[in-house]
């Protein structure tokens, strides 16, 4: 038997930290939004793969904190009163006779709204694992794929491999607290925030970071689950070992869009191509933001999905209050609206 439809302005699909503040931008507009998330917990990766991970670009702050960032975002949604509905995953999304949308979860929820606006990040996502022999014995133990409490690796050997923001943040953080720490990389130019890469040279420069630089990954050394060393080698097979105590591999997420790739969205390399002005998707009525929508010149930063949480709230305006005319005007005049 299936649960009776709750109905509401804007369904919004991902708790992330975009999805968050497209609750606060729909609330301005006096939206009300369920939202929906496969995790149990607001915050998408911030909150499930890197709550103490410092963030830099957030206006205002100089450095944030992910579980701080969703935290601040969570009270300032707060007041619009969102109902969430946790630990489910969105598996179902029609066409109503009155052109709304249902959306269907797993546990059977079922939420009736006039606009969706898809929030989902990266979709399903999971750790691309280094193909390195005996790697299974030692994840979860010494090999981790995100770093949940910096003091978990005080006084420790820590190798980093990547060249991407996280592998940058991640040596930055833990030189605070860790032993030594040693990034492992190909080549020596790193794909991050030019500032994040300068403070690490600094860092290098101090002796709180040592480069292995041009390396790879080339095995472990360890039992029962503990490393003792990692092994690296150039592209020309010259080989060292690393005396380590943990291994950090940050090579990113690999994408899996799962139930979204068959709701009939125009997608282009398992993203969703909205139209950059409204974040319009190709069905009247859904829009996307954040990491999940692409189109040309997109630069994937929470500062890019921000603005498009309020682009997606104010395109989805006109179908939640059918000819009504919309004056924007700026916060700071208009206040808090009231009775949403």
């Amino acid at each position: 038997m299936s649960s009776p439809e709750q109905h509401t302005d804007v369904a919004i699909i991902g708790a992330g930290p975009v999805g968050l503040f497209a609750i606060f931008e729909c609330g301005m507009l006096r939206m009300k939004c369920h939202v929906v998330d496969a995790l149990d917990m607001v915050g998408g990766q911030c909150a499930a793969l890197y709550p103490e991970k410092p963030i830099y670009d957030i206006p205002g702050y100089p450095s944030i904190d992910a579980a701080d960032l969703i935290d601040r975002l969570s009270e300032q949604c707060a007041s619009f009163n969102p109902v969430f509905h946790l630990g489910q995953q969105v598996v179902g999304l029609t066409r109503t006779a009155d052109d709304r949308w249902l959306v269907e979860t797993s546990t059977g929820t079922r939420i009736n709204a006039a606009a969706v606006i898809v929030a989902a990040g990266v979709g399903a996502f999971g750790p691309n694992r280094p193909p390195l022999d005996g790697l299974e014995q030692f994840e979860g133990k010494s090999i981790h794929y995100l770093v949940r409490r910096r003091l978990d690796y005080a006084g420790k050997r820590v190798v980093i491999a990547g060249g991407g923001d996280s592998a940058v943040d991640w040596a930055i953080s833990l030189a605070e607290v860790a032993a030594k720490i040693m990034v492992v990389h190909r080549r020596p130019k790193f794909r991050a925030a030019p500032e994040s890469v300068a403070r690490m040279d600094q860092l290098t420069k101090e002796g709180r970071i040592e480069m292995v630089v041009p390396y790879q990954l080339s095995g472990l050394e360890g039992s029962d689950g503990q490393l003792t060393g990692v092994r690296v080698a150039t592209l020309d097979g010259e080989e060292k070992v690393l005396d380590a105590d943990v291994l950090l591999p940050f090579f990113g997420l690999s994408m899996n869009l799962g139930p979204i790739a068959e709701w009939g969205l125009e997608l282009e390399r398992h993203h969703i191509k909205i139209e950059q002005s409204t974040c319009a998707t190709s069905a009247p009525g859904i829009f996307a933001i954040g990491d999940i929508a692409t189109y040309p010149g997109k630069l994937k930063l929470i500062l890019t999905g921000f603005a498009e949480a309020a682009s997606a709230a104010h395109s989805a305006f006109p179908l939640v209050h059918p000819g009504e005319v919309l004056h924007f005007e700026y916060s700071t005049t208009k206040g808090m609206p009231a009775g949403v």
